[in-house]
């Protein structure tokens, strides 16, 4: 008896881990939340939900901030030079004469062969740019400095077609500013490939 109810045991937990993963996977696939929803996935890593909507209502107009570039392939670490693992990373410059802060991103991937969209929208924590100062952040999920969340189960990381990225990254008390990135078709890019 006593083995029974540990195999049933066993049992029901597994099938509560595989439901638990297929419902992050199914919301991450197939239906856009509302909000910021950074939730942990079956690994422990944060997983982040699309979003139907830009909640980003910064209507600023006086100039300040800039996307300098944007790479989803291709990265290469700003301090050792080396080539770095696949991430969305945007380069951002604070033109202004002030430190900014209170960052936002809203960045949409597009599939370029099926037409399929994914937005995401993230609050930038803890991110400040001193005056003339230049940055880079990161979306994959590592536990760093100007490091966010990112959703392992997006287009970017599952489509083998190109997939486009059209960024909006906001501050306050500055216009917000705008930028692009592109990962080629393929998928499992290798480091420096």
């Amino acid at each position: 008896m006593k083995r029974n109810t540990i195999i049933i045991a066993a049992v029901s937990a597994a099938v509560v881990a595989m439901v638990i993963g297929i419902s992050v996977a199914g919301q991450a696939a197939h239906g856009p939340a509302s909000g910021v929803s950074p939730v942990a996935g079956a690994s422990g890593a944060p997983t982040l939900l699309p979003v139907a909507a830009n909640p980003i209502t910064n209507t600023s107009t006086p100039p300040g901030l800039t996307v300098v570039g944007a790479l989803a392939e291709n990265n290469v670490d700003a301090v050792t030079k080396q080539p770095t693992a696949d991430r969305l990373q945007v380069t951002l410059k604070n033109t202004s004469s002030a430190s900014l802060s209170g960052f936002e991103i809203y960045y949409t991937m597009t599939d370029a062969t099926t037409k399929q969209k994914e937005s995401y929208y993230l609050p930038l924590a803890g991110l400040t740019l001193a005056a003339g100062a230049t940055t880079d952040v990161f979306f994959d999920n590592q536990a760093a400095t100007n490091h966010f969340a990112e959703n392992t189960y997006s287009i970017y990381r599952s489509s083998k077609n190109q997939v486009d990225f059209a960024i909006e990254v906001s501050a306050k008390g500055v216009t917000i500013a705008k930028g692009t990135a592109v990962k080629s078709a393929g998928t499992g890019e290798v480091v420096g490939g």
